[in-house]
């Protein structure tokens, strides 16, 4: 896989992801991906994949915006810097109430690639800004 091929990869999950086409996002992971969650587990497999994207579907409807990706010469990994535009929909387990308030808060990602597909996808956004957002 080149650069540009890891590019358009990953371009093209987050095309998925802000058009809700989970099924999109979930095409372009390998059966065995590997799921860093921002300040939490790591989950393997597109079943914990499918089952984490409904989670986050149920709390938060989110959109990206100002994504920027870059890949390795290789293209074996790439990562991506994005705002993440959000509202608080159904409360979260551990986290504050929700009842619909915004967010904007900076993340990025990294990525592994394999075979043409994502193998692993480590998040990251800053959980006390996010906090201190909800909160008021």
């Amino acid at each position: 896989m080149t650069r540009t091929d890891a590019i358009d990869l990953v371009q093209g999950y987050y095309a998925a992801f802000n058009a809700g086409d989970w099924r999109g996002m979930l095409d372009r992971l390998t059966p065995d991906v590997v799921h860093d969650i921002n300040q939490g587990a790591r989950q393997s497999g597109t079943d914990a994949f499918e089952a984490f994207l409904a989670h986050m579907d149920r709390c938060y409807a989110e959109r990206l915006a100002d994504i920027v990706v870059m890949a390795s010469d290789d293209g074996r990994r790439a990562a991506a810097e994005f705002v993440v535009h959000g509202t608080y929909k159904a409360t979260d387990e551990g986290l504050p109430p929700a009842h619909g308030q915004t967010y904007v808060l900076p993340a990025g990602a990294f990525f592994e690639i394999r075979d043409g597909r994502i193998a692993r996808v480590s998040n990251y956004y800053n959980l006390p800004d996010w906090t201190a957002q909800v909160e008021g």
